[in-house]
């Protein structure tokens, strides 16, 4: 009995020695445990964070690539029709000089009026003509500054991605 007594009185005084050394050791590493957890956290709201900005970003890009595009074909039917009026201008002007060539070469009076007739009236068109040119070139003007003003846009939102790229480059590392 003698013996149980010790047996019982040692475990007694040892036990709580050795259970505080394990506690301690335990706290340590759930404290450790604990703070990469939060880490684990911190670093996933950064990246969730970033993923959305980037989302938004691309998709911003991608509407505003669409505008470029659109932009880009209002300038190339302003151009197309600038040229068509050009040529039709040009064809025109070859047109009234043939006739006023006609009319001073002419010796028949009634073929002489008729090109008397017919001059004014080109003469006016080649004005109409002239005065739509010179609206069509504002027009294509406007478009070519709309142009540059939507790809300035996206190079503004290519920039923003380098930057966040950048950004998430540095935090990786």
């Amino acid at each position: 009995m003698h013996r149980s007594w010790f047996l019982v009185l040692s475990l007694l005084f040892i036990s709580p020695a050795t259970f505080g050394q394990i506690s301690s050791s335990d706290s340590q590493t759930l404290q450790a445990l604990l703070a990469e957890v939060r880490q684990l956290r911190k670093e996933l709201r950064t990246t969730t964070v970033a993923a959305q900005k980037v989302q938004i970003l691309l998709y911003r890009l991608q509407i505003q690539e669409a505008a470029v595009a659109r932009a880009e074909q209002r300038v190339a039917e302003a151009h197309s029709t600038l040229g068509q009026m050009q040529s039709e201008q040009k064809s025109l002007i070859s047109e009234i000089k043939l006739r006023d060539e006609m009319q001073n070469n002419t010796q028949s009076p009634a073929q002489r009026k008729d090109l008397e007739e017919s001059l004014p009236r080109l003469r006016e068109k080649l004005e109409s003509l002239n005065s739509a040119e010179q609206q069509q070139q504002m027009k294509t003007s406007e478009a070519e500054l709309e142009l540059r003003t939507e790809q300035a846009k996206v190079a503004t939102l290519q920039g923003q991605l380098d930057v966040l790229d950048k950004s998430l480059e540095s935090t990786n590392q």
